[in-house]
This record gives structure tokens, sequence and C-alpha cells, in this order.
């Protein structure tokens, strides 16, 4: 038999226990302990082991293989693709989020420099079209694997990023050490298809979609300070929030 996490199941909670199956398995997955290339057993056989119906365990493999953790592979069977990344909508830097989940998060820079200010990025940073601001193109990896492509602008004056280390330490990071204090954000998230250099960059087909998120963050003096616009693999990545009834 094929190692799998302990999954622990409640009976009596009103979530479904595929629910309960998938979200064990995909915290697994995450945390690495069943690794990407490694199998897992079959419906049948988790399903005896765990006492629950073939159909129950078959709706929670499905569960995962739809979010893209799990593939079936005929005479082969159901193995790990790779741990996705699961992103809470904070107000926190993807190389934060990355570290917190133990993850190997560094950068290939792109480009850095300086440039005039677009009619997008003068408004999103209140300055006057033409002003020069800070441009930044990096390539995110978790580990080997390319994860996202980001570009940010800042406003020249905030901070010089020709002196920081912006392959081993995040941009929000540097900025806190900068002495910037990062108060509140705005935020949109989309989606689009990879172009060419996407596709180059990140390892993906041409038009394979991509999570997109444009971000313009404020200091504690309500002064605009970054504005970031990112693409993610959606095979790799998600967005994910919290809602409360108020």
């Amino acid at each position: 038999m094929q190692p799998h996490p302990k999954i622990i199941l409640d009976r009596s909670s009103r979530v479904p226990l595929y629910f309960q199956v998938a979200e064990q398995f995909e915290r697994a997955i995450i945390s690495g302990a069943i690794a990407p290339g490694e199998k897992i057993d079959n419906e049948i056989s988790l399903a005896n082991a765990l006492g629950l119906s073939r159909p129950t365990m078959r709706q929670a493999i499905q569960v995962l293989v739809d979010k893209g953790m799990l593939v079936r592979k005929r005479g082969v069977g159901t193995q790990v693709v790779h741990g996705k990344i699961s992103r809470s909508v904070e107000l926190t830097s993807l190389f934060d989020d990355l570290s917190a989940a133990g993850k190997n998060p560094h950068s290939k820079v792109l480009a850095i420099g300086q440039l005039p200010a677009t009619e997008e990025v003068a408004q999103e940073l209140q300055l006057a079209v033409g002003d020069r601001v800070w441009s930044l193109e990096r390539l995110r990896y978790v580990g080997d694997e390319p994860l996202a492509v980001m570009h940010n602008f800042l406003p020249t004056d905030v901070v010089d990023l020709s002196q920081l280390d912006l392959a081993r330490t995040g941009l929000y990071e540097s900025l806190r050490q900068s002495g910037i204090l990062l108060r509140v954000a705005r935020q949109r998230i989309g989606a689009r298809r990879a172009d060419a250099t996407d596709a180059r960059l990140l390892n993906e087909k041409r038009g394979a979609p991509l999570l997109t998120m444009q971000r313009t963050t404020y200091d504690n003096a309500g002064r605009a300070v970054e504005f970031g616009r990112h693409a993610y693999r959606a095979d790799l990545y998600s967005f994910e929030a919290t809602l409360v009834d108020r």
C-alpha cells in the first residue's frame, strides 16, 4: 500500500466526509508530506482503510484532481502533481507568504531602472505623467519552479531600489527595513492568457491561463508607495479569502 496522511474524520460534523478527506490530503501535499510524483492508493483501498464508501472516496480525489494537485494516469494510478500555493488576500507580499509556508522563495531580477511614469502608473502613484519612477521586473521562484512574473513601480524618493538585494529579499520586507510602514492596499484580481514572454519565463504553453493581480499600496501617511502588476501560474497558485457576514 502507498503511504497516505493520517486522516481524522469527524462523522458528527456538518462538513461532508469527502471534503474532510480532500482537505487533509491537500494539507499533506502542500506541506510536502506527500511529495510530487508520489502515488496514492486507489479509491477502493483508501475507502476500506478509512471506512468510507467508494463514491465518497472518489469524490474526495476528484476535488484534488480538479485543483490540479492530483492526476490520474492510465496504467500508473493517481499521482501527486505538486503542492499548489494558496495565498490569503492580505497585506503581505508573495515572498512573505512563501517564507511563512516554509517554501524556498527567491527571485531573478529581470530589469531594474528608472523611467517616465505612464498615465496608468502616474494615476496609481499619485504622480504627474512623465515623473521618474522605479521600474522593477522579477521572476519569482519556489525552489526550481517559476511561479510568477512581477512588475512593480515606486516613486523614486521612496527607496533606492538599486541598493537592495531583491533576489533574496522580498520588496515589502526591503521597504519595511527602510522604515516604510505599509498600512493599506487596493487590490484587483483577474485572469488572462499567457503571451509568448509569459510562456517562456513561466515554462508554460502560450495561451495557458494565468491569475493576475494589480495592487497599489499606501504607507501610514496615506501616500502611494508601490504599484504592482503580477501574473501567476494558475496550476500552482490561488488566492484565498475569508468572508464574514456583518
